[in-house]
């Protein structure tokens, strides 16, 4: 039996298919739609995404927003995407194909900083020329896109604002939180409102079993909840944020960014941060997001 296909009668259901160069912030355009309700996937192969939504529509409530990675990485031919993207309409979805770009130089330098593998790089390429090589396959994607948005010049926290902004999405929120963490010994975040110093807590990196995790895996989090002085943290910092958030918000802030730093930005740092960010949420803020600079 057929299931029936959504229409623009009876939803007002958005697609935003999210593409563009690899180091340009795709990863954080998905995490802010995310965080804002959307249902998003990541790496979808491209041919996929009219199944993709029929599959979506076959589920009881279907999710009124989508958002969907297609990029580089798919091992789809991108330039069939326009008669994929037509199939979807199809379906009585009204799609939007978001790319984001970036200069080379800034992608040299983002790929140095982090030492992250260019996609490309299974190829034997050397970055520049795989971002040379990406540039050209994507050429066709970004003339075709709805919305470009150059990253260049933005940070974590500025690039989630514009993506909220161009799509006037959640705009009866008055603040934004991000929770960020860091390393200390590759500086502080320039654009945080407050740090905080994590390097005073146990740190799992000296338990040989728990150094490869990191603070989101569920080992960490236990080893962290287990010391006494861990709590104690969460519980000082939650009621900081509790007192002085709100009053923030009341000062006209759009934005606010709280970094917790520790000594590798991989365990404490990062635990605390995912820990405080659920605490916001529990507290009814409705936009937070979360960046971990070592890992993400």
């Amino acid at each position: 039996m057929n299931t029936p296909a959504p229409t623009n009668d009876d939803t007002d259901q958005t697609l935003i298919v999210v593409s563009g160069m690899s180091g340009a912030g795709k990863s954080v355009a998905l995490k802010t739609f995310e965080d804002l309700g959307f249902y998003c996937v990541d790496n979808l192969p491209a041919e996929l995404l009219p199944d993709f939504v029929r599959g979506v529509a076959r589920d009881d409530g279907m999710p009124e927003k989508l958002a969907v990675g297609i990029d580089i990485r798919s091992r789809s031919d991108l330039a069939n995407l326009p008669q994929w993207l037509s199939a979807v309409g199809a379906l009585g979805l009204d799609p939007r194909l978001v790319f984001f770009d970036t200069h080379d130089e800034v992608l040299l330098k983002r790929y140095a900083d982090t030492r992250r593998r260019h996609p490309l790089s299974h190829l034997g390429l050397s970055l520049a020329d795989a971002i040379s090589l990406e540039r050209q396959v994507l050429k066709p994607l970004r003339t075709l896109a709805d919305v470009v948005i150059d990253t260049s010049t933005l940070n974590v926290h500025q690039l989630r604002r514009q993506v909220i902004t161009e799509f006037g999405l959640n705009s009866d929120a008055k603040l934004s939180l991000l929770f960020e963490s860091f390393a200390y010994r590759r500086g502080v975040p320039a654009d945080a409102d407050f740090v905080f110093d994590a390097r005073g807590l146990a740190n799992p990196h000296w338990n040989a079993e728990l150094r490869p995790l990191s603070g989101r895996d569920a080992a960490v989090r236990e080893f962290l909840e287990a010391q006494s002085e861990a709590g104690e943290y969460v519980a000082q910092v939650a009621s900081f944020l509790d007192t002085w958030l709100p009053r923030m918000q009341s000062d006209t802030r759009s934005y606010v960014t709280v970094a917790f730093g520790c000594t590798g930005g991989r365990h404490r740092s990062v635990y605390l941060a995912e820990r405080l960010a659920a605490h916001a949420r529990e507290r009814g803020w409705a936009e937070v997001a979360v960046h971990h600079r070592e890992l993400d």
